[in-house]
């Protein structure tokens, strides 16, 4: 019982941070901060913290999966996460939310191979309800829910990161197995920051040139996205510690319904009550998943 309450309050943290920190970053970037750079700092102030509980890590305890998993992890991570501010620079938080439902799908399919995860009956038609609400949330668009949609840089861009950051939850898991849920926090956010500078440099951004842009408003909008992120990994990070990565991910598209609110109350985006019907299908999906996990 202790055990559920500590899960449902990862996810419920996991679900109010997620769509928190894509308002700070989409506010960061509408300020003219570069994307890359958002995703950098980020990365970079959370593994600063890190490092005062460097010399607590038992090193030599630490096998090759770790390593490894953590480097994949870091590197597929900070590729996905920059991919993410680039799309909620250009697109409407309520529509790039819902496309992250299929992450849940992608998360599954690459946990059957590298974690033995095999769904149920039940989880499928959850994730298949998941899907079918982001119809709705997708054809409030100009394209409406078509080829033509997917066609767009904004949508390929949350797409991408979908994608990698779905590859990237079953490489946390990974990590999570060879060490522990704080070290696999850790590892994520000293390699992400090392990979997103890394990111930086190819594409010809400069970090100092873009520090000097900063103001007093972006350090406090910083403050709070690092604060932000640092909970949703944690918490992240603990519910892969108790429940199958494909699970985790269908329950955390629970934010979706809050990322639709905060795009029509604070960026003023509209179609709010067919976005509101795709999320709550969405969330019936989810509901679905985490009652019936053992069935």
């Amino acid at each position: 019982m202790t055990e559920t309450i500590f899960i449902a309050l990862a996810v419920t943290l996991r679900i109010l941070s997620n769509p928190v920190a894509n308002v700070f970053q989409k506010q960061l970037t509408n300020r003219g901060n570069h994307p890359l750079v958002v995703n950098f700092l980020t990365y970079l102030a959370l593994a600063i913290v890190c490092l005062f509980f460097l010399r607590l890590v038992p090193w030599k305890e630490l096998g090759t999966q770790f390593w490894l998993f953590s480097l994949l992890g870091g590197l597929v991570g900070a590729l996905g996460n920059g991919f993410l501010v680039k799309a909620l620079q250009k697109g409407d938080l309520s529509v790039l939310g819902p496309i992250n439902s299929y992450k849940s799908v992608v998360g599954i399919i690459v946990g059957i191979f590298l974690l033995g995860e095999i769904p149920n009956a039940w989880g499928i038609v959850g994730i298949a309800l998941i899907i079918y609400g982001s119809y709705f949330v997708l054809d409030t668009t100009e394209e409406k829910f078509s080829l033509a949609l997917f066609k767009r840089p904004e949508i390929q861009f949350r797409l991408w990161a979908m994608i990698l950051t779905a590859i990237e939850a079953v490489f946390v898991k990974k990590v999570i197995i060879a060490s522990s849920v704080s070290l696999a926090l850790m590892s994520w956010c000293i390699l992400g920051a090392f990979f997103s500078f890394i990111l930086l440099l190819l594409n010809g951004v400069s970090p100092l040139r873009e520090l000097e842009k900063l103001s007093t408003k972006d350090l406090s909008s910083y403050a709070l996205l690092v604060a932000c992120i640092g909970t949703m990994q944690f918490t992240t990070n603990y519910a892969f510690d108790h429940m199958p990565v494909g699970y985790v991910l269908s329950l955390f598209q629970l934010s979706t319904i809050i990322s639709v609110l905060v795009g029509y109350r604070i960026f003023k985006e509209q179609d709010i009550r067919k976005k509101l019907v795709g999320s709550t299908i969405m969330i019936i999906g989810s509901v679905l998943i985490i009652l019936l996990k053992n069935g």
